[in-house]
C-alpha cells in the first residue's frame, strides 16, 4: 500500500513538473523568443501608379535582444530621383504586459526636386521625418501579426525624437503577418 502511494505521489509531482513549462511559454512576447528577422513582402505593387512597373517589394523588421529594432523597405530606393527616397527606420520594441509587442520606429523621407534655379540636376531633398508606432501580436516564435500602427510626421526642421511634437495621424487597424527569416540548409543541399 505505501509503494502505491509513493507512485501515486510520484505519477502527480512528473505531471505538475510537464504542465508547469506550458505556463512558462506564454504566448507572446514575455518569454522572449520572438527576437530576429522578420519580412512582409507586398506583391504585385504599382510603382508609378499607371501599371507600368509592377514589383514585389519586401519590408524586414529585425528585433535585437537589447530591446532595438530597425526596419528596411526594399522599395526605399525605387527610382529616388522620380518618387523620393527614405532612411532605414530605427529605433526599440518594448513588452507589454499582456504580451503584446511595442516597436516604436523613426524615419527621414526626402522628396524629389528640381532642377530648379539653385541645381543643375534633378535630385532630392529631406523632406521630414515619419515617426511609427506598431502593436504586434505574437502568434508563435516564427510568426507576428501587425494589429495596428500609427504615424507621427515632423517637418525637417522638427525633431523626431519629441513624443508629442510633429502631427498624429489616424490609427491603422490593418493586419499585416510578418514571418520570420528562418535558417536553413535546404539550398547548400540541393543538387
Amino acid at each position: 500500500m505505501l509503494k502505491l502511494k509513493y507512485l501515486i505521489l510520484a505519477a502527480v509531482a512528473s505531471s505538475v513538473f510537464m504542465v508547469i513549462p506550458a505556463f512558462g511559454q506564454d504566448a507572446g512576447c514575455k518569454n522572449g523568443k520572438f527576437v530576429g528577422s522578420y519580412t512582409n513582402a507586398l506583391k504585385n505593387q504599382d510603382v508609378f501608379g499607371n501599371g507600368t512597373v509592377i514589383h514585389t517589394w519586401i519590408t524586414q523588421l529585425n528585433l535585437h535582444s537589447d530591446g532595438t529594432a530597425d526596419l528596411n523597405f526594399s522599395a526605399a530606393l525605387k527610382y529616388p530621383i522620380n518618387t523620393g527616397s527614405q532612411t532605414s527606420y530605427i529605433g526599440s520594441w518594448t513588452c507589454r504586459d499582456d504580451g503584446q509587442l511595442v516597436v516604436t520606429l523613426i524615419r527621414a523621407f526626402y522628396n524629389p526636386v528640381g532642377p530648379t534655379a539653385n541645381t543643375t540636376y534633378a535630385d532630392i531633398q529631406l523632406g521630414g521625418y515619419e515617426r511609427f508606432t506598431y502593436l504586434f501580436s505574437v502568434v508563435d516564435i516564427n510568426t507576428l501579426k501587425r494589429v495596428n500602427r500609427r504615424v507621427r510626421s515632423y517637418g525637417a526642421n522638427d525633431d523626431p525624437t519629441d513624443p508629442n511634437g510633429g502631427t498624429l495621424h489616424p490609427l491603422n487597424t490593418g493586419q499585416l503577418i510578418y514571418n520570420r527569416v528562418v535558417a536553413s540548409d535546404a539550398d547548400l543541399l540541393a543538387p
